[in-house]
């Protein structure tokens, strides 16, 4: 089995690391990154100016690694539309430093990932870890990341469907699976000034917050020590309102 492996914290992150060498085992694994950090950056595509890529020596024995200086959805593309000759046959991203659940999914690159390789028809798998220190220690996600595909290749799931799991920092109680939860941001904007007396903004705040008390949501696993596998389908029709809307008493 080939494994792309890809995230948005950028080439040199040490979560990349730890589950590219989680990947191992499965067999032949490539590396695809951002060569600079592309945290919520969403799924961004590049289209406007032309994309680089480089290969990076040394990287880890058995592994061939490649920079992208665009979005985690660009190296997905480059990727597989073409620049990495052997057919893949799963994407797995992260391991993201800090989670994305509820609604994080929509800003997460993490998870654009795994969203960007179901539009190419490919299993997928966004792994994150609930700490976002400089020091987090990786070794048992990488672990958990192991254990999830090798289930998620034995049980595949429907197309454009893909995994999203979030692992909670310390000692893991088991798995759960789960629904997105709802988050609640505290973004603020700061208004500055340059050095020439321009204002500047900058999008700041507290970190998010969530009901962790709503069983069997992302939130509520992670915050009470399980592991969070939730699964995401690029469908994003609100099915149960089409009816509503087909009543409607429009004219033209």
């Amino acid at each position: 089995m080939h494994v792309l492996v890809s995230n948005d914290d950028g080439i040199q992150a040490p979560g990349l690391l730890a589950l590219a060498q989680a990947m191992l085992p499965f067999g032949k694994v490539t590396v695809v990154a951002p060569d600079e950090n592309q945290s919520a950056t969403g799924h961004k595509k590049t289209l406007e100016r032309p994309l680089r890529v480089r290969r990076l020596k040394d990287y880890l024995t058995g592994v061939e690694a490649y920079s992208v200086n665009g979005s985690p959805s660009d190296c997905v593309a480059v990727a597989l539309l073409g620049y990495i000759k052997d057919h893949v046959d799963l994407v797995v991203s992260g391991i993201n430093r800090g989670p994305n659940m509820a609604q994080d999914v929509t800003y997460s690159g993490t998870v654009s990932v795994a969203l960007e390789s179901a539009i190419f028809g490919l299993p997928a798998v966004a792994f994150s870890l609930d700490d976002r220190s400089p020091d987090a220690d990786y070794s048992s996600a990488a672990e958990v990341a192991h254990r999830v595909v090798a289930e998620f290749c034995e049980n595949p799931f429907p197309r454009m469907t893909i995994l999203n799991v979030n692992i909670p920092r310390g000692r893991i109680k088991g798995w759960k699976a789960t629904r997105q939860g709802v988050r609640e941001y505290r973004d603020r904007l700061d208004e500055r000034l340059d050095p020439r007396g321009q204002p500047y903004y900058w999008i700041g705040g507290e970190e998010p917050i969530g009901d962790v008390n709503e069983v069997d949501t992302d939130l509520w696993a992670v915050h009470n020590g399980y592991v969070s596998l939730t699964p995401i389908h690029l469908d994003l029709t609100a099915h149960n309102i089409v009816s509503n809307i087909a009543a409607w008493k429009l004219e033209l």
